[in-house]
């Protein structure tokens, strides 16, 4: 391997360390966590990665080169009685098109509810869902673009190269908002908008050797106003055909993983991926998700 790419990784691996992460502080901070265990193993960094049952998720323009419908599921089990959830579901259409819809849940139980007083009343709970709808279509054998619909938009555009590496490009919640009004809550109610910060990011990936890397980096914006810069590396070493060593750092987040392809109806059409992720001060999170393809 050359050298480029061994300081391509240090200078990402370094970075990564140093970042702050995906500002989940800023409005829809649940559609920036995550969706599946390889993606979350690998540090996220997926833009340029074709992620079974969850492609759109982290760019729509790569459904058009999954040949095959679909279908996967993903539980977050998270420390401070939170919550995720993630299901989507994906279709080609012939000749050079692909169709998907995804499902977004996210929320924390066991919220300690008290009086003015102090004098506790109930434990309540609060969640955040959302739907999505994505497109995308094949422009050149080796390019193509793609939309997510949801509580705003993503773009994104994929390339595919000869020698096997991926190279993208995504804007992820371009005019995203929340808009509510409280006037039937409170005699004096009012009309908020509160926009979600937008990312532009860029990734690619590659082989180093036996290890399939995955990375992308970007920037978030608010407005006019630049919030910070997020990278994201990861590796996946591959055992025995059907067997997946992960790692990856991103988000402010240092995760493992293991994975494993199986045959339930035929060969190699369902995959079973799991993720441990360390966030500090949060703790730790155990990710599981479920792939099918039919």
């Amino acid at each position: 391997m050359s050298r480029i790419y061994k300081y391509i990784i240090f200078i990402l691996t370094a970075a990564a360390l140093l970042n702050a992460g995906d500002k989940a502080s800023f409005a829809g901070g649940f559609l920036r966590m995550g969706a599946s265990a390889r993606a979350m193993a690998m540090g996220s960094g997926f833009t340029a990665e074709i992620d079974a049952g969850f492609s759109a998720y982290h760019n729509p323009g790569s459904m058009v080169f999954t040949n095959k419908r679909q279908l996967g599921f993903s539980h977050h089990f998270l420390p401070l009685s939170r919550r995720f959830m993630a299901a989507n579901i994906s279709t080609p259409i012939p000749p050079s098109a692909g169709l998907g819809i995804a499902w977004i849940s996210a929320g924390t139980d066991k919220i300690d509810g008290r009086t003015s007083s102090g004098e506790h009343t109930q434990y309540l709970s609060t969640s955040e869902d959302a739907f999505m709808i994505s497109f995308a279509q094949r422009i050149l054998p080796w390019f193509s673009a793609g939309l997510n619909i949801k509580m705003g938009m993503d773009f994104g555009v994929f390339i595919r190269t000869e020698k096997g590496a991926n190279l993208a490009f995504m804007v992820q919640d371009l005019n995203s908002r929340y808009h509510w009004k409280t006037d039937k809550i409170f005699e004096r109610g009012k009309e908020y908008v509160e926009q979600f910060p937008t990312i532009y990011r860029a990734g690619t990936t590659f082989h180093y050797g036996k290890v399939y890397v995955a990375a992308d980096g970007g920037m978030i914006m608010n407005g006019k106003e630049l919030l910070g810069y997020t990278i994201r590396i990861g590796g996946e070493y591959p055992y025995m055909d059907h067997y997946f060593i992960r790692a990856g750092l991103g988000n402010g987040r240092m995760s493992v993983g293991v994975g494993v392809d199986w045959s339930l109806l035929k060969d190699n059409d369902a995959k079973l991926d799991y993720a441990f992720v360390f966030e500090n001060p949060a703790g730790t999170a155990h990710i599981f998700t479920y792939a099918f393809t039919f």
